[in-house]
């Protein structure tokens, strides 16, 4: 096995092992949320957001107006996915 192939073999050991951010579960779950409204946003933006920038900035205190606007004006995958993010 040369040089390099064991030093492949370390350094990707090491990235399984466990990573190296440390967040706690509320932030890790804010940050799901705020994902998921960011793509809810672009994906029913003809339908429940044609009224709004295209490039509008979505942050984790918008996301219950998102839910809100899919739930509201969106067909019956908007609400469902509305409902997912009021969790």
């Amino acid at each position: 096995m040369s040089d390099v192939n064991r030093y492949l073999a370390r350094i990707g050991a090491r990235g399984g092992r466990k990573s190296r951010r440390t967040l706690d579960a509320e932030t890790a779950r804010t940050m799901v949320m705020v994902r998921e409204a960011r793509r809810a946003f672009r994906r029913f933006r003809s339908t429940c957001f044609w009224s709004y920038q295209p490039d509008l900035e979505i942050s984790a205190a918008d996301v219950p107006w998102v839910a809100e606007q899919l739930m509201k004006n969106g067909n019956r995958e908007a609400w469902r996915i509305g409902v997912r993010l009021c969790r």
